[in-house]
């Protein structure tokens, strides 16, 4: 496969979508749409999220140093798309139906919708010169039952959970939900000489 040098760029690589949830001053809950979200381990495992520009979701987390990520699936796109494109200042923007709940060891807001949700708390954060890189720790992981049941495979439990993902373009994409195999059945493909 032929290559051509683009610089710095990442328009073809998914990442999965979560909303942000905080509570505002009033205590009424907000969310933000991100996707700059990955994984570390420092002695556990934790998240490091990216958040650019000023937000209302960074604001509060900034003054809580806790929050919840929601994992987007297809069925809560619209809410999502609109939550990520409409300014967090803006008053009367989470006057819209959408069910929450309070986390179960963090005091955040949990969208019930959602599969998949971490509750969130700062440990570190790392300014740099439009954003700002957060390590957390996870203090809790709340899950819908059914992506828990060893007896339902894999590939239905992804079809369940239905992650949204994004690339740089702008376009959401569905996983297509068919197994490419197990870690580990490729090991002894390649042998050295």
């Amino acid at each position: 496969m032929e290559k051509v040098s683009l610089g710095a760029e990442n328009k073809f690589c998914p990442q999965t979508l979560f909303l942000y949830g905080t509570y505002k001053e009033d205590g009424s809950p907000n969310f933000g749409l991100f996707c700059w979200f990955s994984y570390c381990f420092d002695g556990e495992l934790g998240v490091m999220a990216c958040i650019g520009g000023e937000k209302l979701t960074k604001d509060r987390i900034r003054e809580t140093k806790v929050f919840s990520a929601n994992l987007v699936s297809e069925s809560m796109l619209p809410l999502a798309d609109y939550l990520g494109n409409t300014d967090g200042y803006k008053a009367g923007k989470m006057d819209i139906p959408i069910e929450t709940e309070r986390g179960a060891v963090l005091d955040v807001p949990v969208l019930k919708d959602s599969p998949w949700v971490f509750e969130l708390e700062v440990k570190q954060s790392i300014l740099l010169d439009d954003s700002e890189v957060l390590l957390c720790k996870i203090r809790n992981t709340l899950v819908a039952k059914e992506l828990k049941d060893s007896s339902i495979s894999v590939e239905e439990r992804m079809r369940m959970a239905a992650p949204v993902t994004w690339i740089g373009e702008g376009h959401y994409f569905s996983l297509n939900y068919r197994s490419l195999g197990r870690t580990g059945d490729w090991k002894d493909s390649f042998h050295s000489a």
